[in-house]
């Protein structure tokens, strides 16, 4: 699959197949991930893979009730180093970078046959506490990751690009 069909066939996984995901799956993810581009090269992220069992039931409550998050055979915790502190564009610099880390597990996730769901919904003081995640670093986002129950491709509505896509100014449009 080249990476426009990837993209176009990544979808958000909300229920799991009872099938684990292998360690040098993960590895194998990561590895390939590590590679996204980060603000000067810092690499200001981290990620907590989660796998046992009874830590994944305490991540439910952590995602606020979630359920479909601690079914996942493994749950990452996509980790950012706050202090590493804002671009010159005023974003903090650790979001940005842990995003597109992120996005890169996603579509080797995908091209894995595996899937994820982006999690914002979360406590992050609890889930740091839970995790044992150092002062000055946050939780940026909650990936559970596994095999689609239903791995089929959804045709995910998606507005034309003439609604998205301006050129050389904004055109008023929202």
């Amino acid at each position: 699959m080249n990476i426009t069909e990837l993209i176009k066939y990544r979808k958000s996984v909300r229920s799991w197949a009872d099938k684990p995901v292998e360690i040098d799956t993960v590895e194998k993810i990561i590895d390939a991930a590590r590679f996204a581009p980060s603000a000067k090269n810092l690499q200001d992220w981290r990620v907590i893979a989660i796998t046992e069992p009874e830590l994944r039931v305490k991540m439910v409550k952590v995602a606020r009730g979630q359920e479909f998050v601690g079914e996942a055979p493994v749950i990452m915790a996509i980790c950012g180093d706050s202090s590493t502190g804002d671009m010159s564009c005023d974003m903090p610099r650790s979001v940005v970078d842990a995003t597109i880390l992120i996005d890169h597990i996603t579509l080797v996730a995908a091209g894995e046959g595996l899937g994820t769901c982006w999690i914002g919904s979360f406590d992050q003081k609890a889930c740091r506490e839970l995790l044992q995640v150092p002062l000055g670093w946050e939780v940026v986002e909650l990936l559970p990751l596994g095999y689609p129950a239903n791995p089929s491709p959804v045709n995910k509505p998606r507005k034309k690009v003439s609604e998205v896509l301006n050129w050389n100014l904004w055109d008023g449009s929202l």
